[in-house]
This record gives structure tokens, sequence and C-alpha cells, in this order.
């Protein structure tokens, strides 16, 4: 069935899906931060020392989510890094500073992503090239082979 549609059907299919895929990736995008953000403020993540002002007081974020140093985990000198492997730092308004344990790092999340979404990319690059330098190979052997018949005269 694939093979015959033309080569402006399957351009059109590749676009339509393309859009589609981008779609759908929007819209999981969309409903993970918006179900993620309500769990994610009702989420008790440990604490160093037990201090829960951050849950009772506004605080300010001095260092954002990052991951724990191996010495941090395997000495267990931090106890927030045992749980997750990640930790971001706290201020709260009564000048109290709280080291908490979080669940991602958007960077590195990002950055796998990223490094996903080039090898898919490289991946179907050089499956397309080839399949177009097979392609060529086959028609230049089909046009031989079809010269060599009609110069013996066999038609």
């Amino acid at each position: 069935m694939i093979e015959t549609c033309s080569k402006r059907c399957m351009l059109l299919g590749t676009v339509l899906m393309g859009v589609l895929t981008i779609v759908v990736l929007i819209l999981e995008s969309h409903l993970a931060d918006t179900l993620s953000g309500s769990q994610r403020r009702n989420k008790m993540f440990p604490t160093e020392n037990n201090s829960t002002c951050w849950i009772h007081q506004p605080y300010t974020v001095i260092s954002e989510c990052h991951p724990c140093s191996d010495f941090e985990i395997r000495s267990k000198s931090i106890g927030v890094c045992i749980h997750t492997s990640f930790k971001e730092i706290l201020k709260c308004k009564n000048g109290e500073t709280v080291t908490r344990s979080c669940d991602r790092v958007a960077y590195l999340e990002e950055r796998a992503y990223w490094k996903f979404t080039i090898w898919s990319f490289v991946i179907g690059l050089v499956s397309a090239l080839a399949v177009m330098l097979r392609t060529r190979v086959l028609n230049f052997r089909a046009k031989k082979r079809a010269q060599k018949v009609l110069s013996n005269g066999a038609i």
C-alpha cells in the first residue's frame, strides 16, 4: 500500500506526523506542568536539621535544585542527599538557611532531552542518506541492465 503513494503524498504525511508530534509534546508538557505543580507543592521533601520554616514562612531559593556531589552521597554528610541525590538551599524570612531534598533538576532533564533529539536527528539523517544512496545504486544497476539488454537487440 505504501508503495503506491506518490512523493507528494509521502511528504505531506511526514509533515502532518511531525506537526502532530509537536502538538502532542506541547500538550503533554502543559499538562505535566499543570498536574505536577499541584502535586509538587504538597510533596514533603526531607530537610536538614528537621527545619520546616519554608512551609510556614515565605522563603527565597538561594541555590536551585542541583545534584549532590559523590562525596556528600557516600559520606552521608548532608542527610538530604541520601533520599534523591539532589538538593536545594532555601533561606527563610527569619534568616534560617535550610537545605532540602528535591526530586529533579531541570537543566539535566533538558540536556538529556536535547541529546536524545540531536541523536535521533543524526540517526534519521544518516538513514535517509543511506536509503537515497542505495536507491541511486539500484537505479544505476537497473539502467545498465536495461542498456545491456537493448544493446544486444533482444527485444
